[in-house]
């Protein structure tokens, strides 16, 4: 698989320190991308977020934090989403190129192709993709990162609607902004850009004040997945050649007993005499 050029990409900086859980970026995704709604339930075994994991309809949410500062129970808050890695393992792995990387950044699915395999949904260290559990044709779902909306010059809806906490643009630029706040307010910030090479970098990173393994990131290797993942994949269309073709292999046999069958069957009528078929 080619790597895109993404030199030009465009990132979200999430600054953690300036979310107030207003969760204004989980109804402008909803509403942009048309979501259902869903049946949830207030969920305080993790935190207390609302709904309690992202789905077929819903691409994104504001994850809650307690923590203890100075005596008192604080709150941190966190945005999760697809993090449209550079390189994407959910693009390497699909067998049929159902996944995407584009040079603006976004990494996009495309649902015409998609044959409902789940290999996306292994190989994606962050779990983002989610299956359509309500259909009888299921297909994957994951945030677009607003492709639409960003190829038409505008930014992505969480961004748009997020009043403090979301700065969208060129991955460069975000990551000098990111790099400046952080050295400007040393007892800010926890030194560390998540995302700047996570995974072999990222198209969202984020500034936070408390240990990113505290508030449950997901700890991931530097090195691009797809590294690993074609690794391991790699043998999976022989495997299915292979698992086919015993499989036809098994259906051949199978019908040719029964035909064989059928046929002695039909040739032990025939020889019967008529006399005996009466009784």
């Amino acid at each position: 698989m080619s790597k895109v050029d993404t030199s030009k990409q465009n990132a979200f900086l999430i600054d953690m320190t300036k979310c107030t859980g207003c969760r204004g970026c989980q109804v402008a995704c909803k509403q942009w991308n048309q979501l259902e709604a869903e049946n949830t339930e207030f969920f305080s075994g993790e935190g207390y977020q609302n709904p309690p994991a992202m789905s077929e309809y819903t691409f994104t949410r504001i994850k809650f934090r307690d923590y203890e500062k100075n005596g008192q129970n604080e709150f941190a808050f966190y945005k999760e989403m697809c993090m449209h890695c550079d390189d994407p393992a959910c693009a390497s792995v699909c067998p049929v190129g159902a996944f995407e990387k584009t040079p603006e950044g976004p990494v996009i699915y495309k649902a015409d192709r998609c044959i409902g395999c789940r290999f996306c949904m292994i190989a994606c260290p962050f779990g983002v993709p989610k299956y359509e559990w309500s259909k009888g044709l299921p297909l994957v779902k994951k945030c677009t990162g607003c492709h639409d909306r960003v190829t038409a010059g505008l930014q992505p809806a969480c961004a748009t609607a997020c009043p403090t906490a979301i700065t969208y643009g060129p991955r460069d630029e975000m990551i000098k902004i990111a790099e400046e706040r952080v050295a400007k307010h040393p007892d800010k910030y926890i030194r560390k850009i998540y995302g700047k090479e996570e995974a072999g970098g990222t198209s969202v990173i984020y500034l936070t004040s408390l240990p990113f393994d505290e508030l449950g990131f997901k700890k991931v290797t530097l090195r691009p997945l797809p590294e690993y993942t074609w690794q391991a994949l790699r043998f999976v269309p022989a495997a299915f050649l292979t698992v086919g073709g015993s499989l036809s292999a098994l259906s051949w046999i199978n019908h040719r007993r029964d035909r064989l069958k059928n046929e002695q069957e039909d040739a032990e009528q025939v020889d019967t005499p008529a006399d005996e078929k009466e009784d």
